[in-house]
């Protein structure tokens, strides 16, 4: 079973020595001293473990943290009924990870929520953005102070929270923090709905009725030789056909830039999702190519 830290201080600790023990025995090929890093908020799924594995691939130690972030839940959503379910977790965790970090509220924000934080910039105010204002800014802050806690030298996210990697990569890039991101592909269900912790909110109608987002993806991917306005055209009857579906927004998206394509644009580019199935929301996203 993996070691579970609950303290800043013991994880440093706890850290620094697996690297120097790491070090003396480690290999040439793969630094066994690396430290590779999977944030979660926990009620870990197959998605998630598929990061984590991802990461013991990638050789050294495996630290995953679990930690429900109040700083990117507005008001109104569900922080509160957010699934903890740290002990499951972490039996989940056996045999993939070597360190939990699952720190309290308070650990983290010892004088409540900090007063410093990072601004996501003008894509974090687009889409997901839109829809949960400061959203992106809690969880920049928060994946800026878990990376400079762990000190990792990798750190693995999912494609399904594709408006996030990007976010993280420019945040990561602008100001040279020392890790390397790696993208693991999003993980579905037999019938194409994406993991996501926030599926065991469905009832049973909606459940069946959430495969339109993942059908309007897989619309989009064979539209993509017509254009942008295909792509979207072809999502949008998918999403259409299924009345219990209520659309946030779909857009083709520029991987670069993050920000809309037009009518005439021709490359690689990603297709975005959401909508809402009672009260629960859920996004999904697919990567096209544009000819």
């Amino acid at each position: 079973m993996p070691e579970v830290v609950t303290t800043i201080a013991e994880l440093r600790r706890t850290i620094a020595s697996a690297r120097e023990i790491a070090g003396r025995e480690g290999s040439s090929d793969a630094p066994a001293s690396r430290v590779v890093f999977v944030p979660t908020l926990g009620a870990l799924h197959d998605g998630h473990l598929r990061l984590v594995r991802q990461a013991r691939d990638l050789g050294g130690i495996v630290v995953v943290s679990i930690f429900v972030n109040p700083l990117q839940f507005g008001p109104g959503e569900d922080f509160d009924r957010y699934p903890r379910t740290r002990d499951a977790d972490v039996a989940s965790l056996d045999g993939i990870a070597d360190v939990v970090f699952a720190p309290s509220v308070e650990e983290m924000y010892p004088t409540g929520p900090t007063e410093t934080r990072v601004t996501a910039g003008p894509v974090a105010a687009l889409y997901e953005g839109a829809v949960r204002p400061g959203h992106f800014d809690g969880m920049l802050t928060v994946v800026a102070k878990l990376l400079n806690i762990v000190g990792p030298d990798v750190a693995v996210f999912g494609q399904k929270d594709a408006q996030q990697v990007h976010l993280v990569g420019r945040m990561v890039s602008d100001l040279n923090l020392p890790v390397t991101i790696a993208v693991v592909d999003t993980v579905r269900e037999s019938d194409g709905l994406a993991l996501s912790s926030r599926n065991r909110y469905l009832d049973a109608g909606q459940r069946v009725a959430a495969v339109a987002l993942s059908s309007a993806l897989e619309a989009a991917v064979a539209a993509a030789g017509g254009g942008a306005d295909a792509v979207l055209a072809a999502a949008q009857a998918r999403i259409d056909a299924e009345p219990a579906v209520k659309l946030d927004y779909l857009v083709v998206v520029d991987p670069d830039t993050f920000l809309a394509v037009d009518a005439g644009y021709h490359g690689p580019a990603v297709v975005l999702v959401a909508a809402r199935l009672g009260t629960t929301r859920l996004i999904d996203n697919e990567r096209i190519s544009i000819p």
